[in-house]
Order: C-alpha cells, then structure tokens, then sequence
C-alpha cells in the first residue's frame, strides 16, 4: 500500500486565502456603501493574495475579478443614485 506524501501548506498560502476572502467581502460592501474608500484597497488585498498564490491562487484571481467588478458597478451606482463616492 503506497499513498502520495501530503504537502503541507505554507502559512503564507493560508494568509493569502484570508486576504483574498476579506478583498471579496471588502469589495461587495464598498459597492453599497462609499465605492472610492473601501474597493481600492479591496483591490490592493486581493493583487497581494495573487502575488503570494499557493493554493489560493484561484480564489485570488476571483478576487481580483470581482473586486474589478465591483468597482465599476460601485461607481456607476454612486453616480446614478447622486450618493457620494468618498
């Protein structure tokens, strides 16, 4: 009976999963409320998730997509509604 040998994960790999899951939360929030403070650095924590990849890489790509997303949608609704950006 053989089996592969388990990799463990680096605790930089884990960091960079929780980053990318708080850029995502981050990111929908600004999209409600005050798109210009809360996306960009939903953008910034999901761009360092990317760099430090892993095996979140996946869920960082996602973030950045939507953190992308969001901020365009979040500024379009900002402006459509007269709600203010900052």
């Amino acid at each position: 009976m053989s089996s592969a040998p388990y990799e463990r994960a680096r605790p930089a790999e884990t960091v960079a999963g929780f980053l990318a899951a708080a850029a995502i939360f981050v990111s929908l929030t600004g999209v409600m409320y005050r798109p210009l403070r809360l996306i960009p650095i939903a953008i910034l924590l999901a761009l360092v998730a990317a760099g430090i990849g892993g095996r979140a890489t996946r869920l960082a790509t996602w973030a950045v997509v939507i953190a992308a997303a969001s901020f365009a949608v979040g500024l379009a609704a900002a402006v459509i509604t007269s709600n203010p950006l900052w």
